[in-house]
């Protein structure tokens, strides 16, 4: 079976399980946490291997592929879209990592991983490793993960701070019951902590090292089509989900009209109403704009990793800005969508209004949120320093 056959199979699993996954929306949301049926048809329809290197039975998907896959996903449940992301991008930083932990890591292709890139944890450095503390809030994924990535810092014997990204088992973690949400409520995304858990050294990668420049004779690794930047990884790969979810609105809101008229007024047939037909060609066309914006940089991002270069900084800050700039056009959409649903659509039992809320709470995430997205495009635009280092 060739890689593009994968794909397509996979693809056509994933909407097969789209109704499911809307179905179990509402339980979801009760639970706070996807169901497990959710993650069951995740690791059977092979979601989960997507970024999993072929040598440990993954799929090695580009970035595009698993971007449609997720934008699928979200067509049924932001969640459960939202928590594939996490694990799926994290496991593509695993293969970041030295052989041996990728060894340790990858003993299933399907494998789980959460984390965050706020470094609110201490590693101290002991024999063999670090000693790690510290609490991560917003942790996506973390209630069903196997692993989890925390960022952390490291003192230096002069005083001064490294910042250092240290992959621990989950089991070290404990994990408070903190996620009380009125969006994506089901991503359980909760705080875990650390007390005193020992890392050995090849479980931790630090700043600096990864920034030194090689030594004198060191010729570089033929390209792999995977050596993605990571955080124009993580921003476009994160907005396809939230695109995918504007998508799964305009579906909705089709499936609702027929048979629904206006009311208080003499319209017995919605879809009639010059209006209505408006606002649904307007959401289909900002839903499309999105969509094109998002594989310009999918093109971009894999031109680059196929030739084994680097993104250059006004590429790096084009990602960041027109994927915020989609989650907007995405926004947009659904909210046109929902404020035309009429007031029944208030109801927990109605996905569009789940869709509308998870939409917008995820649109708040700070690598995609609008203004300081645009505001780093339009500084490099302009010659200026992009004063982050979140590109």
């Amino acid at each position: 079976m060739t890689s593009q056959t994968e794909f397509e199979s996979l693809l056509d699993s994933v909407r097969e399980i789209v109704p499911t996954l809307r179905k179990n929306g509402l339980e979801a949301e009760e639970q706070r946490w996807i169901p497990d049926e959710n993650i069951a048809l995740l690791e059977k329809a092979g979601v989960l291997r997507m970024a999993t290197p072929r040598r440990f039975g993954g799929l090695d998907l580009p970035v595009a592929q698993q971007a449609a896959v997720l934008a699928e996903l979200a067509r049924g449940c932001a969640s459960t879209s939202w928590v594939a992301s996490v694990w799926v991008s994290s496991a593509w930083m695993a293969t970041l990592y030295p052989e041996q932990l990728q060894q340790e890591i990858f003993t299933s292709p399907s494998i789980r991983i959460s984390g965050g890139f706020t470094p609110s944890g201490v590693l101290t450095p002991v024999e063999g490793g670090y000693v790690l503390n510290g609490s991560w809030k917003f942790n996506s994924g973390c209630r069903g993960a196997d692993w989890n990535i925390a960022t952390a810092v490291v003192e230096r014997p002069d005083g001064g701070y490294d910042e250092a990204v240290a992959m621990v088992p989950m089991s070290d973690f404990s994990i408070e019951d903190d996620w009380h949400t009125s969006s994506v409520a089901a991503t359980g995304s909760c705080t875990s902590s650390a007390a005193d858990v020992f890392v050995p050294a090849h479980r931790v990668v630090i700043s600096a090292e990864m920034l030194a420049e090689p030594p004198e004779g060191y010729v570089p690794p033929a390209p792999t089509g995977r050596e993605y930047g990571l955080f124009s990884y993580i921003i476009a790969q994160g907005a396809a989900s939230l695109v995918g979810i504007a998508r799964g609105a305009h579906d909705l809101f089709l499936e609702r009209l027929p048979g629904r008229g206006i009311t208080y007024t003499s319209w017995t047939d919605q879809a009639q109403h010059p209006l209505t037909q408006i606002q649904v060609a307007t959401a289909a066309s900002k839903i499309a704009a999105a969509e094109a914006l998002l594989a310009g940089l999918y093109r971009t991002i894999q031109e680059r990793a196929d030739a084994g270069e680097q993104l250059t900084l006004e590429e790096r800050a084009t990602v960041r800005g027109h994927a915020a700039y989609a989650v907007e056009l995405a926004k947009e959409a659904t909210t046109a969508l929902y404020e035309a649903s009429g007031a029944t659509a208030i109801q927990r039992a109605v996905p569009i209004q789940r869709f509308h809320r998870d939409l917008q709470g995820l649109a708040l995430h700070g690598m995609i949120l609008l203004q300081p997205s645009l505001e780093v495009y339009g500084r490099v635009l302009l010659g200026l320093d992009p004063d982050t280092p979140l590109l």
